[in-house]
């Protein structure tokens, strides 16, 4: 019997059904630019067949906001045949150029917005990649390109590589699969309802883990993408309305920026959100609920592909108030439905009681983990020595199958021999009516060694002071959690809206000879 014929899975393949299904129909808004699915297809086609005239082989770099160029080279640089490098956008040029040197990219697509930045980082390399600026160069290769679209020979060929945060050293460069990203966009279009009437405003920056794969996941479910170059409180209020918006993600601090913008209110139909990179407040939870919002609570990192658990909602749960709800809400959930394997391991690699008490790290396993980092193999083989990989996170697990993060390894605090869950502080102190946002970290303390510090963000409009933030938290926690600190002031975040903590402790341990890890 003649053996049937499979073709390797790859998340490109989502964009030809999409043309062929639904090509009359609205695939991409951005600003007073709108293309169809057939109109988006030819495109991305053409694009690649210009690219692949120019790369030798070597990876395409872009370097562009949350425009339609960034869901173009999502597919149009696989199709050319070479992996895709999305860069941060808000990385500093030594930083853009350490990247475009290790990735040995040959090609970097960039919008204008960043000439000067690009001119710095390829000024500071020997050989430079070639630059294609956003505008009349980059719609000539689009318009010139011979249709193309190579197929990988391998579902497990290296798809895109994606930088970590770098917040020690040089940041690692990720690598993803074609596999992975195709399973994964399913995950995420399953999880979050996507269909061919969803509109995905895209509040999440496209070049964070390929945008949790959600380029592809919204061109699989054939739904709008809305682009949004930045994210700004009063444009996404806009946006939802005047284009019914239906989905974004973001990280927490992202929905707080929503939640308590001068333009929010009630929107008319739900809007299913998704969020993930620092557990979501119970506070903000309740606020986006009041406004209509569907948070779900997703948790992964970049070696993940994104998103590898989901805090998926039991519909029992709907039966608990409202307090009980953000609580299971905010837990980090269970493995995503590819069958992501989720542990929470001690330090001999053997699973902990689900107790909901015992701490340990959680471990994954599965068709969303990376295949390792570029050139790094020791620390490929440090971050999964039995394959399984460890998050580097602390968390128990309840006896409902549920992981909580309980904290970053690096996160809990230990004053005078006792541990303190820095999530935890913060979520008590997220509750007071005037913070907006908040962040907690040890401090020096020359009693207790360390001790919680916190830094607060007050809503506009709200006043607060130490000693009520302090209070705040002894009314809701053992006094030994209350913070001995509080600074008021905006915090340091990364592109993604993620807190940079580590930029708070280099400012509270600053001449200290002892150093937190």
């Amino acid at each position: 019997m003649q053996a049937l014929s499979f073709e390797p899975l790859t998340p490109t393949a989502f964009l030809d059904r999409a043309a062929a299904a639904h090509g009359d129909r609205v695939a991409i808004v951005d600003g007073g630019t709108r293309f169809t699915y057939t109109e988006f297809r030819d495109r991305c086609r053409r694009l690649a067949g210009s690219l692949s005239g120019l790369h030798d082989g070597r990876p395409v770099a872009v370097l562009v906001p949350n425009t339609h160029v960034g869901l173009e080279a999502a597919h149009a640089v696989p199709w050319s045949g070479v992996p895709l490098v999305a860069v941060n956008t808000r990385l500093s040029a030594r930083e853009v150029a350490w990247i475009l040197e290790h990735s040995r990219a040959s090609v970097l697509v960039h919008d204008p917005v960043f000439d000067d930045l690009v001119a710095e980082a390829t000024g500071l390399l020997g050989a430079a990649p070639r630059t294609v600026r956003v505008g009349p160069d980059y719609e000539r290769l689009v318009a010139d390109g011979e249709p193309t679209a190579v197929r990988p020979a391998d579902e497990r060929g290296l798809l895109s590589i994606n930088y970590t945060s770098g917040t020690t050293g040089n940041p690692k460069g990720v690598m993803y699969h074609h596999r992975g990203a195709y399973l994964q966009a399913l995950a995420m279009a399953g999880h979050t309802g996507l269909s061919p009437s969803s509109v995905h405003l895209w509040t999440l920056p496209m070049f964070h883990c390929n945008g949790w794969c959600f380029p592809w996941a919204v061109t699989a479910a054939a739904a709008t993408h809305v682009c949004l170059p930045k994210v700004e409180p009063a444009r996404i209020w806009e946006l939802v309305r005047e284009q019914g918006v239906t989905h974004l993600n973001g990280a927490p601090t992202v929905l707080s920026m929503i939640a308590y913008a001068p333009e929010a209110g009630p929107v008319r139909t739900p809007v299913a959100v998704a969020t993930g990179g620092a557990p979501p407040s119970p506070a903000i939870l309740r606020r986006m609920a009041e406004l209509g919002f569907r948070v779900t609570h997703l948790y992964g990192l970049t070696e993940t592909f994104g998103p590898a658990m989901i805090c998926d909602w039991r519909p029992e749960w709907d039966e608990l108030d409202g307090d009980e709800q953000a609580r299971m809400k905010a837990r980090q959930g269970v493995g995503n439905m590819i069958s992501c394997a989720v542990r929470v391991i001690d330090d001999d690699g053997a699973d902990v009681p689900p107790d909901a008490t015992t701490t340990g790290q959680i471990a994954l396993r599965g068709n969303n983990v990376m295949l390792g980092y570029l050139d790094d193999e020791q620390a490929t083989r440090d971050a999964a020595p039995d394959g399984w990989f460890r998050t580097g996170d602390i968390g128990v697990m309840h006896p409902d199958g549920y992981v909580e993060l309980r904290d970053r390894s690096k996160d809990v605090i230990i004053s005078g021999g006792e541990n303190i869950a820095s999530v935890e502080v913060e979520q008590a102190i997220a509750d007071h009516p005037a913070v907006l946002e908040v962040a907690v970290i040890a401090v020096p303390d020359d009693r207790w060694g360390e001790v919680p510090g916190a830094w607060v963000t007050l809503r506009e409009g709200e006043a607060a002071t130490e000693e009520e933030i302090v209070e705040h938290v002894r009314t809701r926690l053992a006094r030994f959690k209350a913070p001995k600190r509080v600074t008021f002031g905006e915090l340091p975040k990364t592109s993604t809206g993620k807190i940079q903590k580590f930029v708070l402790r280099d400012e509270a341990w600053a001449g200290q000879e002892r150093r937190i890890r």
